[in-house]
């Protein structure tokens, strides 16, 4: 892409072979619309239907879903279809599920396409004329005026007090202005190549003539376009782990089971028992509902976050805010409230205050309109809609103030003289000229200055005391415009600045900000306190940017700014080995927010990404999770994003990031309640096998009965618990750290080694104490069946806390494991008193000895968990320590 801005004017006509009042001939532009193609984005086809649900199939945990079903088909010899249908729904409702997602490159792609206007107004042979923008050519002339979306990017050859919207582009929170002036430095930013209009962007005010630079991907806008195609979606936290907990189980139930048939047959069972049971066992084993139970836990997060301002697009990207390691932060509308205001206001002795709002109000173009309410809107450039507010605030209302002195002459604001001014009538005759602009023009124009006792000459010290005030008010980051006025007898002839603005009368300094949001430094605070780093990325110049960062508490002592000038002579391994250092990134272009979230990547940290604009899209797309401006965001912004914020709000996300840890410690409760009963099952039955009992504990169809009470409902209550207290005092987990880690692991074991251990001595007592030996009655069976269903069902209630204590947080707290507890221990019930069902399952009555062994053993596993945390704690680990400090 050619460096436009770099080039003096008539050099970029002859290098595009155009004329600056005939334009291209239109047989030139047939031809150039053959060579450079429409002025349209590419885009991918999608895949169809039928190849994207196969793409889901490949998923490992769908895999060994599809082969649960089949071995439960197996294991009932086909008569127990229940069970396989069950796993199949699922399987289609995850892909369902998932393809109705993942379009989010093909939606942005598709809001970068419809960006533009339809018609743009095109010199061609001479003649103005309207053409379709998709049939625009490098070389064509524009005419452009406020209220036009610029159809390509193009270098200004005339413009009249033009200024442009480039907010989606720059993240530049104001209009700024442009010009047709000469060659500017090679490598100037985006956001200062004031003699260039990008596409997408809208004129606000003025209009000009400018000559298409570039169309369709030759634009800036189409070199996002295609950042965003490169871009692949990759796959988040809770995808890895749920793709290591399926290799893993898989491995270890085909080993067990293998080696238990291996063992039967040693033993001299019957070959076909022996696989019965061996199927049976990998049913029970493979949690076919894990998938299930994790998509719905992630959407009740997703209902609860949408109550708090975030609406997620992709479910995984829930929990992938529970890692978030660094939060990049655009500062205009998420940091700030996006709204200029005047916070200062500087004159002589402090005695013309209203004087100087006066002017402000008057010398404006802003329409000041009122609410039901009481309240007033403003709409027009931000800075003037930020006097007349202010002038509001003190009771100054400028449409009174228009109504009483009506602007009878007017001199617009200009980018070279920096001034505006307007001529009002006074009560006792004659008029008066109202100017405001940039301070250091203005003092120029003036002789005396309002003090503190009126007019007085506008001597050196009297000057130096008003530039002081300027420049403290510039280093606070404010944007500073000066006020004056003269009296005039009549209104001139000749309306010039020469006439107007000379003679002038100095009043007083406005100084306005874009403020911080109040509840910001708190969640910044919060970051800190839970080991996230904030880091803002922001298209706003760098003195503003430090302001904010320093006010908010993103910038601290050792702490480093850089901006994308800065950038660009800066390798990707310096700022990858030095990422850490900075905190405030200003005038930054898509290029360089896609290098600061790829190398805070490279370090190992999970990346959420804020933004709103077009520029932000390839970045929001880059990181582990992008979170677009519901308010203010562009649909490009909203496309490439995985979650949207509904009130533009940084503290949002750090709402969203504490739901995320809870919804993702509420996931591995419920891996962690299904995984140790499973290898509570996988104990019994193997143990059972090698030590050649008289009969097997569990028969296949009370294994497939076991499956369908505990791996359901237990489970999704599981996923309903309130975040713990202290997990904002975390620190962030690693992306690639492994669901096992942190003694994980061994809690499985034990866990599970608790319950096996305890079906194994409910099935010893029914065998060797309280039955008969060698009776075969099914007493010892039925009592190892009742022991471990029941063992589960109370089991659950000590997952719901790794450290806490029931009593902590309340045994009855969480009301969906009380309903499931209950409706699990009722369907068991039936299935052990009914003799219908009793006669289904393989179950005899017990006598009164019996049932009280087995609610023992069953509920035995809270008193040895309790037992276990309280350990835990006097051994020093802590939920806010685990292991992650």
């Amino acid at each position: 892409m050619s460096a436009w801005h770099a080039k003096r004017t008539e050099e970029v006509l002859k290098e595009l072979g155009t004329g600056r009042r005939s334009g291209l001939s239109e047989a030139e532009a047939g031809k150039r619309l053959g060579r450079y193609g429409r002025n349209e984005l590419e885009h991918q086809e999608p895949d169809g239907m039928l190849r994207r649900f196969l793409a889901q199939m490949r998923d490992p945990m769908i895999l060994v879903l599809l082969a649960a079903a089949i071995l439960s088909l197996l294991a009932s010899g086909g008569e127990d279809w229940i069970d396989a249908v069950i796993i199949l729904v699922i399987v289609v409702v995850n892909a369902i599920i998932s393809i109705s997602q993942e379009d989010s490159a093909e939606k942005a792609l598709e809001a970068l396409r419809n960006m533009s206007a339809p018609l743009a107004k095109v010199i061609r042979d001479g003649g103005l004329r309207r053409v379709e923008t998709a049939l625009l050519v490098p070389g064509d002339i524009l005419q452009l005026e406020a209220g036009d979306l610029v159809p390509a990017d193009a270098r200004v050859l005339e413009a009249h007090s033009l200024k442009a919207d480039e907010s989606s582009m720059t993240g530049e929170s104001v209009p700024v202005s442009k010009e047709a002036c000469g060659a500017l430095p090679a490598d100037t930013p985006l956001g200062d190549r004031r003699n260039m209009l990008l596409s997408a962007t809208v004129i606000t005010g003025g209009n000009c003539t400018c000559v298409v630079t570039g169309t369709g991907m030759d634009t800036e806008v189409g070199r996002i376009a295609g950042m965003l195609m490169e871009e692949g979606d990759g796959e988040t936290p809770l995808q890895r782990k749920m793709a290591e907990i399926s290799k893993t189980l898989s491995f270890v139930c085909l080993c067990v089971c293998a080696v238990m048939f291996g063992v039967g047959l040693l033993q001299g069972k019957e070959l076909l028992d022996m696989f019965m049971t061996a199927v049976s066992l990998a049913v029970a084993a493979i949690p076919e509902g894990l998938p299930a139970i994790v998509t719905i836990v992630l959407a009740l997060g997703v209902q609860r976050m949408v109550k708090r301002g975030a609406i997620v697009k992709r479910l995984p990207a829930v929990e992938t805010l529970g890692c978030a390691g660094v939060i990049c932060s655009d500062k205009t509308g998420t940091l700030t409230q996006n709204k200029m205001t005047v916070v200062d206001i500087w004159t002589i002795g402090g005695r013309h205050r209203q004087e100087c709002l006066t002017i402000g109000a008057l010398c404006n173009d802003t329409v000041l309109t009122y609410s039901p309410g009481g309240e007033i809107a403003t709409a027009g450039d931000p800075t003037e809609a930020a006097l007349a507010a202010a002038a509001w605030r003190e009771g100054l209302d400028k449409n009174e103030l228009e109504w009483s002195q009506p602007r009878r002459a007017e001199l617009p604001f200009d980018s070279e003289r920096k001034l505006m001014s307007t001529v009002h009538p006074l009560a006792g005759g004659g008029f008066r000229v109202m100017v405001k602009g940039a301070p250091d023009v203005l003092l120029d124009r003036c002789r005396t200055a309002l003090g503190r006792v009126g007019k007085t000459p506008l001597n050196g010290p009297l000057r130096r005391d008003i530039l002081r005030a300027n420049e403290d008010m510039a280093q606070r980051a404010l944007r500073v415009l000066g006020t004056a006025y003269q009296d005039i007898p009549a209104l001139p002839e000749r309306l010039d600045s020469d006439v107007l603005e000379r003679g002038l009368t100095f009043v007083g300094l406005a100084g306005m900000m874009d403020p911080p949001r109040p509840e910001v430094k708190r969640a910044v605070e919060q970051c800190y306190g839970a080991g996230i780093r904030p880091v803002m990325i922001t298209g706003d110049h760098r003195l503003t940017a430090l302001a904010i960062a320093k006010e908010l508490g993103i910038f601290r002592p050792g702490d480093l700014a850089v901006t994308g000038e800065d950038l660009d002579f800066m390798p990707q391994e310096m700022l990858e080995q030095d990422v850490e250092k900075f905190s405030v990134y200003a005038r930054v272009s898509p290029e360089h927010k896609m290098r600061i979230v790829k190398a805070w990547q490279k370090r190992g940290k999970v990346v959420a990404m804020t933004g709103d604009g077009v520029n932000d899209a390839p970045a929001l797309k880059a990181a582990d999770i992008g979170c677009a401006m519901g308010l203010s965001g562009t649909d490009v912004a909203k496309g490439a994003s995985d979650m949207i914020l509904t009130d533009d709000n940084f503290a949002t996300i750090v709402s969203a990031v504490e739901q995320g840890r809870g919804i993702y410690a509420n996931i591995k409760k419920a891996i962690h309640y299904l995984l140790s009963c499973n290898i509570g099952e996988i104990i019994t039955i193997f143990f059972a096998t090698v030590l050649d009992f008289a009969q097997m504990p569990l028969v296949p169809v009370q294994l497939l009965w076991l499956n369908l009470v505990t791996d359901s409902l237990p489970a999704l209550a599981l996923g309903m618990e309130p975040v713990e207290e202290g997990i904002m005092k975390e620190r962030p987990r690693a992306a690639h750290e492994s669901l096992f880690a942190h003694g994980f692991a061994f809690r499985l074991a034990w866990q599970g080694a608790m319950v096996g251990l305890l079906t194994l001595a409910a099935y010893m007592l029914g065998e060797y104490v309280l039955g008969t030996p060698g009776a075969a009655d099914g007493v010892a069976n039925t009592m190892a069946f009742a022991t471990l269903t029941m063992c589960q069902l109370f089991h659950a209630f000590d997952v719901r806390s790794e450290h806490h204590s029931l009593l902590h947080i309340g045994i009855f707290s969480n009301k969906a494991m009380n309903k499931a507890f209950l409706v699990g221990m009722a369907m068991q019930l039936a299935v052990l008193c009914l003799p219908p069902l009793q006669l289904v399952f393989d179950t005899v009555p017990l006598d009164a000895a019996e049932w009280a062994c087995v609610l023992a053993l069953a509920a035995a596993p809270v008193v040895i968990c309790e037992i276990g945390k309280r350990w835990g704690r006097r051994e020093g680990f802590h939920p806010a320590s685990s292991g992650r400090r």
